[in-house]
């Protein structure tokens, strides 16, 4: 059964939505603010939403369908979602359509249209081709593909090794939907982005009043993933007790919600993703050993950009888009450079450099030409955006994709310190 998520304020439409949907067998959640959405497409499966364009009372910029829609669409890329708006707003809507929403429908709607434009977008995402797009040229990365799509084949938990900013998500990504599980649900959690007293409950759930702020009962990741695949990035920041309780699921599929007596048993498959060094944390006792071997079942290994240089310019065109191309000494100004963020951090530097660019060529002045006037070393970069958050660890170490152990370490390394006011 496919599960809908509407989204409006108005208790109505939501009565009227969820009686239609439901008597043509589709399981309906509903909800009426942008923070619940995102809750329940961060845990549960969610196959299609359907969203208003205002949420708080006395609005109607429409600017918190606008926001809903990017924030859904950066969860999950692939989730359709049809807009539902009063006339007023049909050009936003129409927007947000050129923008990759599956549909729109004015206020009141007509119920077969609606139905029609569910059922040919749930046909469309089953159709839709499994394969997830990975751009490269290296015989490192063809190789790595290649065996890859061997392992997604055999169901077994993977761990993706690599530095930050490699592409781990996205080879995640890929073994999923090579696999015999890619119609089912890939979550994602980043265990370097969650404080470690909020582990357990994220992971697997909890229930009312089992901790302070446990205001209801909540399903965790693996509740979320039943059937699917779980990926667990920056899996050394798991405390111990999480490592634990980690085992028990990969050993048995069996789990308690915080709080809770009750033991649910789920079919999942997990595949982890760590920048660390997780045989020195077995070593120095911050990583269980017989966790690390039942994640591993097979270890992929991402090497850094610049050790398989063939794939920046594949990459860079793929970054700035059909619609514009490099010129030559831009191309000979990215090989030059070591990408010491790796491919997060070329991405970002050819969005800005899309900025600078004059035409639809883009020049290495577009390049030399950003604010920071060239591209900065990672020793400068880390610098630059620890004193632009006046050294609030958590909010750098979200902003340079890194956890804030990474963090710690390599302010430890490249001996950087607060700057004097």
């Amino acid at each position: 059964m496919n599960t809908i998520l509407v989204v409006d304020d108005n208790p109505d439409i939501l009565d009227a939505l969820d009686l239609l949907l439901s008597i043509h067998d589709y399981k309906v959640l509903s909800v009426t603010s942008v923070k619940e959405a995102l809750l329940a497409v961060s845990h549960q499966k969610v196959d299609l939403v359907i969203q208003d364009m205002n949420f708080s009372e006395g609005t109607t910029s429409g600017e918190e369908g606008k926001q809903l829609f990017s924030a859904l669409k950066e969860l999950n890329p692939s989730l359709p979602i049809i807009i539902i708006t009063a006339w007023s707003q049909l050009e936003t809507a129409i927007s947000l359509v050129k923008s990759g929403a599956a549909d729109y429908l004015p206020k009141p709607w007509d119920d077969q249209k609606l139905l029609g434009a569910i059922k040919e977008q749930l046909a469309a995402k089953v159709t839709q081709s499994t394969e997830c797009a990975l751009v490269y040229q290296s015989k490192e990365m063809s190789e790595l593909i290649y065996t890859s799509t061997k392992v997604a084949a055999a169901d077994i938990n993977v761990l993706i090794t690599g530095p930050n900013g490699s592409g781990k998500e996205k080879l995640a990504d890929f073994v999923h939907q090579k696999s015999q599980r890619a119609t089912q649900p890939f979550i994602k959690v980043n265990m370097g982005a969650i404080p470690q007293e909020l582990m357990e409950a994220e992971l697997f759930g909890a229930e009312k009043g089992a901790f302070t702020g446990a205001n209801q009962a909540r399903a965790g990741r693996f509740e979320a993933a039943d059937g699917g695949t779980l990926f667990l990035d920056e899996i050394g920041n798991l405390p111990l007790s999480g490592q634990m309780k980690l085992l028990r699921v990969l050993q048995t599929g069996e789990f308690e919600r915080l709080g809770s007596n009750v033991t649910q048993k789920v079919d999942v498959r997990v595949i982890s993703a760590t920048n660390a060094n997780l045989q020195l944390d077995i070593k120095n006792g911050d990583f269980r050993e017989d966790l690390f071997y039942r994640l591993n079942g097979m270890e992929l290994t991402i090497l850094p950009l610049n050790k398989r240089r063939a794939d920046i310019i594949p990459l860079a065109n793929h970054f700035i888009g059909d619609a514009h191309s490099l010129s030559k000494d831009a191309e000979q100004f990215l090989m030059q450079y070591t990408w010491p963020g790796n491919v997060r951090e070329l991405e970002n530097t050819c969005k800005r450099a899309l900025i600078f660019a004059e035409g639809d060529c883009v020049t290495a002045s577009a390049f030399q030409g950003q604010e920071q006037t060239s591209i900065l070393s990672e020793k400068e970069h880390m610098q630059q955006v620890l004193d632009k958050h006046n050294w609030t660890i958590a909010h750098a170490a979200q902003e340079l994709g890194l956890s804030r152990q990474t963090l710690y370490r390599r302010i430890e390394k490249f001996k950087l310190e607060k700057s004097d006011d």
